[in-house]
This record gives C-alpha cells, sequence and structure tokens, in this order.
C-alpha cells in the first residue's frame, strides 16, 4: 500500500498559508470606510459612489515589474520591488488623469516563505500609501512544480477614478504644444533583461562607478512614482496629455496618445542622457535606435501641455523637487511620434 499523501507534502501547506494571511491583516487593513468587508473575503467590497464627480469613469490597470524581480530577489530588495510594481501600475492610471484608488495583488511562489510574502505586501502597502491610494487584498498562489522554489511571480492591479470631463486621453492635444519630459532616475522598470545579460556576460560591470554609486545601485533604484508632484495639475486646461515612458521608449508611449491628425517630434539634442544608460551603451555596444525603443533615457513620463501652461507646469515641478525638459512639440501629422537630430552622449 502506497503511503499516505496529504497537500502539505506535495507543497501546498494550507495552514502556513492561512497563518500568512493574519500576517498581512495590518497592512491590508485599509482605514478607508469605502471597503465594506475584511480580509478573508472572496472579494473586496467597495462602494461604488465618489463625492463631488459627476460622471465617475473607472480607470483600471493590471502590471508586473518585468525581470528586474529576479534581480530583487537576488539581492533581497524585496521592500523596493514592491514600490517599484505599486508606483509604475499607478503611473499608468495617473497619465489617464485619475486618481488612484485601491491595489489588489496577486504573489505566485514555488514555496510559501512567510517572512517573503509579509514583507512584500507590506511594502505595496508603504507604497500604495506613499502614492495616495489603498492595497485591499490579492493572491498568494503557491504552485510548485511551475514556479521554481526561491523564485515568485509579482503583479497588482490598480483601480482609479475620473470624472469624464476631467479625463485626460490626448484628445486635447494640438499642432503647438510642447513636450515637457519628467526626469526618471534610472532604468525604472524596463530593460533589465538586457542589462541582467550585460552583467553575466561582464562580471565586473555591477561594480562599475556610475557618479558615486554602483551600476548595479544604481539600476535598483525604485521606479518614479509621479502621482504626488501631478495631482494638482490634473483639471488644468493647459494639460492636454500625458505619457508614461516605459517598454517601447519614448516614441513609441507617445505614439499611444496622439490624435490622428498629429505628430509628436522629439528633439533629440534636448534629452539629458544619466550616466548610467551611456555605460549600457557602452558595454553592450548598443545601437542608439535599439538604446531608445528600450529605456526611457532620463525620461520617465511626458506631459504635452500648451506653451503658456508648460512654462508654469515646469517651474511649479522644479520647486517641487522634479527636474523638467522641453523636449519636442506637437505638429500636424497622421497620429504618430517620430525624432529628430541625434542623441549626445
Amino acid at each position: 500500500m502506497s503511503e499516505k499523501l496529504t497537500y502539505a507534502a506535495t507543497g501546498i501547506d494550507i495552514d502556513a498559508t492561512d497563518a500568512v494571511k493574519r500576517r498581512m491583516a495590518d497592512s491590508i487593513d485599509s482605514g478607508d470606510p469605502r471597503v465594506l468587508n475584511k480580509l478573508g473575503a472572496f472579494a473586496p467590497l467597495v462602494q461604488g459612489t465618489f463625492p463631488g464627480l459627476a460622471e465617475p469613469l473607472l480607470v483600471i490597470k493590471t502590471d508586473e515589474p518585468g525581470s528586474k524581480q529576479k534581480l530583487a530577489i537576488e539581492l533581497d530588495r524585496l521592500e523596493d520591488l514592491s514600490r517599484d510594481l505599486v508606483n509604475h501600475t499607478v503611473n499608468d492610471v495617473i497619465v489617464m488623469g485619475a486618481q488612484p484608488m485601491y491595489v489588489t495583488d496577486c504573489i505566485v511562489c514555488g514555496s510559501l516563505d512567510q517572512e517573503i510574502v509579509g514583507r512584500l505586501v507590506q511594502g505595496m502597502a508603504t507604497a500604495c500609501q506613499e502614492q495616495a491610494c489603498v492595497l485591499i487584498g490579492g493572491e498568494t498562489s503557491v504552485q510548485p512544480g511551475v514556479v521554481v522554489d526561491g523564485l515568485f511571480v509579482l503583479s497588482a492591479t490598480v483601480i482609479g477614478v475620473v470624472d469624464r470631463d476631467a479625463a485626460i486621453d490626448g484628445s486635447a492635444i494640438r499642432p503647438g504644444d510642447v513636450l515637457l519630459g519628467l526626469a526618471s532616475n534610472g532604468l525604472h522598470t524596463n530593460g533589465y533583461t538586457l542589462a541582467r545579460t550585460l552583467m553575466e556576460r561582464d562580471a565586473e560591470l555591477h561594480a562599475k562607478d556610475i557618479d558615486g554609486e554602483t551600476f548595479l545601485d544604481v539600476i535598483m533604484r525604485p521606479h518614479t512614482g509621479y502621482y504626488p508632484v501631478l495631482k494638482d495639475h490634473f483639471g488644468e486646461s493647459g494639460l492636454h496629455g500625458m505619457a508614461h515612458i516605459t517598454g517601447g521608449g519614448l516614441v513609441d508611449n507617445l505614439k499611444r496618445i496622439m490624435p490622428p491628425d498629429t505628430d509628436a517630434v522629439i528633439d533629440l539634442t534636448q534629452l539629458s542622457i544619466p550616466t548610467v544608460f551611456a555605460a549600457i551603451r557602452e558595454a553592450g555596444s548598443i545601437d542608439d535606435d535599439e538604446m531608445l525603443r528600450t529605456f526611457n533615457l532620463g525620461i520617465g513620463l511626458v506631459c504635452v501641455c500648451s506653451p503658456d501652461y508648460a512654462s508654469v507646469m515646469s517651474s511649479r515641478l522644479s520647486e517641487a523637487g522634479v527636474r523638467t525638459r522641453f523636449i519636442g512639440e506637437i505638429q500636424s501629422g497622421s497620429g504618430m511620434a517620430r525624432t529628430i537630430d541625434a542623441l549626445t552622449w
């Protein structure tokens, strides 16, 4: 007779999972009176009323921090990884003019490590507070044989809200508008498969000096969250569009918000490219076109504004500690984005 088998023996320990849920309780207790049930329910119940909004629209985005996860696990930078996830996904919501409201997460792992899961959830809860939203629930799924033991895959969904009349979808963009670029702090969450490959090929790259920090420390900076410095600009008539610069770089992401009769024209000579990108370019002998398509090159988000409001916005953002650059303009066109001149390294 074969030995009795239990679920725990196969790698799924329900008691341990329940213990993790209890540990999460404080992190997920939002204190928001519109969240009507508590941890352990099948799904969060949220009251769907938004005082002050005449016709509220929900803005919903699911994302993940890409292969940066692998480096974060190896380097034990779990709280930073949580911030990467929340900030990246919140940025995708706020470029629609929305206020981020609620976040749910999903952690898929090969084996359940209560400390790791607890740190990830607490990190996400903290990042949510920084971006003025709340973590209200999620899923932790143990899948031995699907995910390698010791690794995990992290994702999150952010729900935001915006009044229909205040939504920023790019439809107001017109010829003569200017492109105001907000500085990134590094790679954010894109281009890590390439960066990891370079470090595997060159064992000394991770320690290379980048303006007084190591290459590794610079590329592991958490993704910048822009909501705290942008929220006061939402609803201003001079702000016509916003693009979060992620995979695909400046060209592909600006193209996503162009009306069909306009083009975004990016002046590459106006970019101030951080040293870390020059180090990547040199280490991999990477063409400029490939750099533009893979990395943000120092611009994490672009606001498309009327010329008058762009100056006001730039000044106010500078006062808030955000570096900005005028990197181009809107011209008549066919709904595309294109570059002029060449990158300066």
